[in-house]
């Protein structure tokens, strides 16, 4: 689905504040060697990956993301009952009901705001941000929040190599707000999915949800199972597809934009998209290294790192691009 033309919309939108949290521990490369058979150097040069934040195991997603949100909300100098919508994106909720939305939104003081989880992994927080640039284009909504978070320590096998070695836990937020200039906000963007591939990404609870001729499964449910050659192939194709897609239907250069803010899925795929668009290192933030894969809180970890850096003014373009299980992609072009 695309957005409408900046001429058929009733507002802007105007990104007023950011947020993140990470939890305290820190698992490294060697730490995790001590368990399973790798090694440092192997996980660096396949994934980029040094290090990640890993979530006590009496907290959950729902913590880091009252952290993120409140944070934002500082940032933003807005009172939390300007919120009118409260998204949160997420694939390691505490329960299927109620939603992590809708407790967030009463703990962090913003009842009676609507509240929704999205869960579309690793691309839930870019679909989050272009709907709430619908809502408020509309006049729907004048403030929305969207946080990304993810728990995923709670459901990885920390004895599968295969996955162990990429994810992390964390949560980033961030807040708009309508603006007078229609020309603010999300200018493009892009959402997607193909069914056919969940059996690449998925955690099963039961021998049914198991596909027939697949053998990726590491012998324990509701954990996750990832196929890594298949994901690679998916990521690497589709993430230049969405970004010379929105290059083509905006009208514009890969130098344009002011930042590409990627899903850190994997190092050696983003700095080789950086290549061939022939960009240098500041034009495509990669910060896997110290955090791994976060899923839905990837992305605005990056923006609030960014904004925290003070590289973005008023008047950037910036491309928001995500993929991940379902599979899902989706993408996002603000003018800031």
């Amino acid at each position: 689905m695309k957005h409408q033309p900046a001429a058929h919309r009733l507002a802007g939108a105007r990104l007023i504040g950011t947020g993140m949290a990470v939890p305290q521990r820190v698992v490294t490369n060697d730490e995790l060697a001590k368990t399973i058979d790798t090694n440092d150097p192997w996980i660096r040069k396949r994934t980029g990956i040094g290090q990640r934040h890993i979530l006590d195991e009496s907290l959950s997603e729902r913590h880091l993301a009252k952290q993120a949100l409140d944070q934002a909300i500082q940032n933003a100098k807005i009172d939390p009952t300007q919120i009118d919508m409260l998204i949160c994106a997420t694939m390691t909720p505490e329960m299927c009901c109620p939603s992590t939305a809708a407790r967030l939104v009463t703990e962090i003081g913003a009842t009676p705001a609507g509240a929704i989880d999205i869960s579309a992994a690793c691309s839930g927080f870019v679909y989050g941000i272009n709907l709430a640039s619908s809502m408020i284009a509309t006049g729907a909504c004048r403030t929305v929040a969207v946080v990304g978070t993810e728990a995923l320590s709670k459901i990885i096998d920390w004895k599968d190599r295969r996955t162990c070695v990429l994810f992390g836990d964390g949560a980033g937020a961030a807040i708009f707000t309508a603006s007078d200039d229609s020309e603010q906000g999300c200018l493009h963007q892009t959402m997607g999915s193909n069914g056919e591939g969940w059996r690449e990404l998925f955690v099963p609870r039961q021998e049914s949800d198991l596909p027939a001729d697949s053998d990726v499964f590491n012998g324990n449910y509701n954990t996750l199972q990832m196929n890594g050659r298949e994901v690679y192939k998916f990521a690497v194709t589709t993430l230049r597809m969405m970004i010379d897609k929105t290059l083509d239907e905006c009208g514009i250069k890969a130098s344009d934009l002011a930042v590409i803010i990627p899903h850190q899925s994997n190092q050696r795929i983003l700095e080789s998209t950086r290549e061939k668009l022939g960009l240098s290192d500041e034009k495509m933030y990669i910060n896997i290294d110290r955090y791994g894969n976060t899923s839905a809180a990837s992305v605005p970890i990056c923006l609030h790192e960014l904004m925290e850096a003070d590289r973005l003014k008023k008047g950037d373009l910036v491309l928001f691009v995500a993929l991940g299980g379902g599979l899902t992609w989706a993408s996002s072009l603000w003018r800031l």
